[in-house]
C-alpha cells in the first residue's frame, strides 16, 4: 500500500478508501447542503408561510415579521438577511410545489364546456373602441365559439350563452367559469351568484362550477382559446357597422377554424365536435329573456340613470315618475309604470358619464351618413360661428372635421369640445386635430394658484425676455 500511495502521490488513507469502494459509477454533481442558522427553524417557517396562503394577502408573513417571530418567540440568533433569503426562497420553493399539483392533464367529457372573457380593438361605426369577447370552448373538441359584446355583465354572458347555445341547437352539460366572470364569483368557499344568471342556469338546466381564485389552469383550454382567437379573428381590427350581425358571421368563422386536425387526438376538432353537439341537452320549450329589470325614477328632464353614471332620455312628460328600466345585454329599454314601452337606447358601458340626449351620441352616425349635416341635432347644438364654418365645407371636409370631434367628444364629453373646436377656431380659422385636443387639454386642466405672489423675473432673465 506504501509503494502505490508513494507511486500515485496520495496517502495511504486515500488507497484504502478506494480499495474499500465496490461503486465505481458517476455520481450525479449535486450541490451539498451547507449548514444554516435556518435549520433548526426550517419547518417552523415553513408552516407560517403554508398557513398564510389561506390569509387575505395583506395579513401575511413579511421576511421582516419572519425574523421578528423567530428572534422573539423562539431565541433564535440569526441575521435578517439571512431570514430574508430563506423566506424568499421556501416562498418560491411553495409556489412550485403548488403549479405542479395543479397541473394535471385533465380529461373533458363530451358536452361539457369552458367560459371566459378576452379583449381586443374594433372600429365601431368608423370609432376605435376595445371591446369584450365571450368564448365558450368545449375542451374534448377544442372548438371554441366567440361573441363580441362591449361589457362583461350578467346581460352580456347570459346573452352570449344563449345565442350560442340556439346556433347549436342544445345546451352544454356543464360549463366552467372563470372566478372573475360576471356571473358569479367564489368568494371564501362561497359562490355568488348574479341573480339574473341563477334563473338562466335553471331555465336552460345546465350544470356550472366557478374555478378558485387565481387558478387558470383549472380552465386552460378557454384561455388558450382566447388568445388564439384573438391573433386569428380580430387581427387586422376589425371594422364593424352592427355588432350583432358581425356576432353571427364570427360563429361562423370560429366554426371554420375547428376545420384543422386536433392537437392529440389525431382526428379533425371539428369531428370530434360532432361528438359534443350529441352529448349536448335539449333546448327549453320556452325562450329567456336575457335582462335586468331596474325601476329608476325620471329627472326633471325626463331622463332616467343606470349603472351610475349612464342618462338614458324619455320624454319630458315622465319627469318626476319611477319607470321601468329593462336592461339587456346591447339595449336598455325604458317602460312607464303600466308596462308600455317608452323608448329604447343602445346600452352604455365604460367609466365616463354619457347622455343620450347629448348632440355628440349622434356623431359616430353623422361620421357615416354626413348627407344628413344639415337637418343633425348636433349642427343645431353647435355655436352660430362654428356651424357657418361647417356648413361651408365640402362632403370630405365635413366628414372629416366631424370625425375630429367624435374623436374628441369621445374622450373630453360635449361641451369641453365644443369649447375646444371654438378656441381653436378662433385662434387659426380651421380645425385640426393637434389645435382642438390641446385647446382641450388647457380647458380641462386647473390654473395653479399660490399663496404667496411668484416672482418670475429671474427666469424672464435667464431666457434674455428682460434686459
Amino acid at each position: 500500500m506504501t509503494d502505490i500511495a508513494r507511486k500515485v502521490g496520495v496517502s495511504r488513507d486515500t488507497v484504502y478508501k478506494y480499495l474499500a469502494e465496490d461503486d465505481f459509477s458517476p455520481k450525479m454533481p449535486v450541490r451539498a447542503h451547507r449548514a444554516s442558522k435556518m435549520d433548526p427553524y426550517a419547518d417552523t417557517v415553513h408552516a407560517w408561510l403554508t398557513e398564510d396562503l389561506g390569509e387575505w394577502r395583506k395579513q401575511r408573513h413579511t421576511a421582516h415579521r419572519v425574523w421578528v417571530r423567530l428572534t422573539e418567540e423562539l431565541g433564535a440568533d440569526v441575521a435578517e438577511s439571512t431570514v430574508r433569503k430563506f423566506v424568499a426562497a421556501e416562498r418560491a420553493a411553495i409556489q412550485a410545489e403548488r403549479d405542479s399539483a395543479g397541473y394535471l392533464d385533465l380529461e373533458w367529457p363530451a358536452g361539457e364546456a369552458q367560459a371566459d372573457f378576452g379583449e381586443a380593438d374594433f372600429y365601431v361605426m368608423g370609432t376605435k373602441r376595445r371591446l369584450s369577447y365571450f368564448v365558450l370552448e368545449f375542451p374534448h373538441s377544442n372548438v371554441g365559439i366567440a361573441q363580441v359584446f362591449p361589457g362583461e355583465t350578467a346581460e352580456c354572458v347570459c346573452q352570449a350563452l344563449m345565442d350560442i347555445f340556439l346556433l347549436l341547437g342544445g345546451v352544454p352539460v356543464k360549463i366552467v367559469f372563470d372566478n372573475a366572470t360576471g356571473v358569479g364569483r367564489r368568494v371564501c368557499g362561497t359562490v355568488r351568484l348574479a341573480e339574473l344568471f341563477s334563473a338562466f342556469a335553471a331555465h336552460f338546466g345546465f350544470d356550472y362550477r366557478f374555478c378558485n381564485p387565481r387558478s387558470g389552469n383549472e380552465k386552460g383550454a378557454v384561455e388558450n382559446k382566447v388568445g388564439t382567437q384573438r391573433r386569428n379573428l380580430f387581427v387586422p381590427v376589425p371594422k364593424v357597422w352592427d355588432v350583432d350581425g358581425y356576432n353571427g358571421r364570427l360563429a361562423e368563422r370560429c366554426l371554420k377554424m375547428a376545420e384543422k386536425e386536433h392537437y392529440k387526438a389525431g382526428e379533425r376538432e371539428i369531428d370530434l365536435f360532432e361528438e359534443d353537439r350529441c352529448a349536448l341537452r335539449g333546448l327549453p320549450a320556452k325562450p329567456f329573456s336575457c335582462v335586468t329589470y331596474a325601476r329608476p325614477k325620471a329627472d326633471k328632464k325626463g331622463r332616467v340613470r343606470l349603472d351610475g353614471k349612464h342618462w338614458y332620455s324619455t320624454l319630458p312628460a315622465y319627469a318626476g315618475q319611477t319607470m321601468i328600466a329593462a336592461l339587456g345585454a346591447t339595449r336598455v329599454e325604458v317602460y312607464d309604470a303600466e308596462g308600455t314601452l317608452v323608448c329604447s337606447h343602445r346600452r352604455e358601458y365604460g367609466k365616463a358619464p354619457t347622455d343620450t340626449s347629448d348632440p355628440g351620441s349622434q356623431l359616430a352616425l353623422l361620421c357615416n351618413r354626413v348627407g344628413g349635416w344639415e337637418n343633425s341635432r348636433v349642427r343645431f347644438a353647435l355655436p352660430e360661428d362654428l356651424r357657418c364654418h361647417m356648413d361651408s365645407l365640402g362632403r370630405d371636409e365635413l366628414r372629416a372635421e366631424c370625425r375630429l370631434l367624435r374623436d374628441q367628444w369621445a374622450t373630453s364629453g360635449w361641451e369641453a369640445t365644443v369649447q375646444a373646436a371654438q378656441l381653436a377656431f378662433s385662434a387659426t380659422g380651421r380645425l385640426d386635430a393637434a389645435s382642438v385636443a390641446m385647446a382641450a387639454a388647457s380647458a380641462a386642466g386647473d390654473r395653479i394658484t399660490y399663496d404667496e405672489p411668484v416672482d418670475l423675473a429671474a427666469y424672464d432673465r435667464a431666457v434674455g425676455t428682460v434686459a
